[in-house]
């Protein structure tokens, strides 16, 4: 018998204006509908496609995502070191990333009158050189946790690496949700365990794009192999989100539902 419900939406990488836009306005049109219990972005790609700032940071918490967890450009924009420096930030950076880093890869929150922890991490295939093992540092945030109900993003390129990192979890976490390439994976599931699994949630942004970027610039890149102008492509955006549903008794997930959505400009 399925007890209370407690209902995650999480928003992939959300990558600049467009992006931030298009989010604001699907909870506008869509919160009341879905009716989530905690909303979750990541906010990796949040001011013009390079890392997140306070402004920004604030935009998105007051369009009502309760938590912002971040990857790779967590360090682009010099206002996030303070941002992560203040206590009880709802911004998260890579809890794998060194001990001396400023901020936290976790935090912990009462949703429904439950315990519930909010989990980042990053991989280490084709991303960062120098961070710990996030199988290593997972099992010592895990170790002794009384939340019941735990959600990971795990912020990865390689999908091998993403796979294994998901099983690892099963049975210990309620999801781990896949972010970074922008490309949403059509690889959902409840695994064996009953944690909810996406390789990658895909991203918030310009759909007629290369991953965000204007594809002349991108294109540019791979015909020269010369520096890429990181330039934000225009015009309609989308939404590439998921819905977890969690037993509240059990921390198992119940169901992950993909979200992919074009809004016009």
């Amino acid at each position: 018998m399925v007890g209370p419900m407690i209902k995650i939406l999480f928003f992939g990488d959300i990558v600049g204006r467009p992006g931030r836009t298009a989010v604001k306005r699907f909870l506008e049109e869509k919160k009341d509908e879905i009716r989530p219990d905690l909303v979750i972005a990541d906010a990796d790609n949040l001011a013009s496609g390079r890392g997140p700032t306070a402004d920004k940071c604030r935009e998105m918490l007051d369009a009502g995502v309760d938590v912002l967890t971040c990857g790779d450009h967590i360090w682009d924009q010099k206002e996030a070191f303070e941002v992560l420096s203040k206590g009880n930030s709802q911004l998260l950076r890579p809890h794998n990333y060194p001990k001396a880093c400023p901020g936290k890869g976790w935090k912990e929150l009462k949703v429904k009158g439950q315990d519930v922890l909010v989990a980042n991490f990053i991989g280490r295939i084709w991303t960062v050189e120098g961070l710990d093992s996030p199988f290593t540092i997972v099992d010592e945030l895990l170790e002794g946790r009384k939340e019941k109900i735990i959600i990971v993003d795990f912020h990865a390129e390689a999908t091998s690496e993403q796979q294994a990192f998901g099983r690892y979890l099963d049975g210990r976490v309620s999801a781990v949700l896949g972010t970074h390439t922008h490309v949403q994976t059509a690889d959902e599931e409840i695994l064996p365990g009953g944690t909810a699994y996406i390789s990658d949630v895909g991203f918030c942004g310009p759909h007629d794009s290369v991953i965000g970027i204007k594809p002349e610039s991108s294109i540019k890149r791979f015909k020269t192999a010369l520096p890429l102008e990181f330039e934000l492509a225009e015009g309609p955006s989308h939404i590439n989100a998921v819905v977890v549903e969690v037993d509240e008794r059990t921390g198992h997930a119940l169901k992950i539902e993909r979200i992919s959505e074009l809004y016009s400009a």
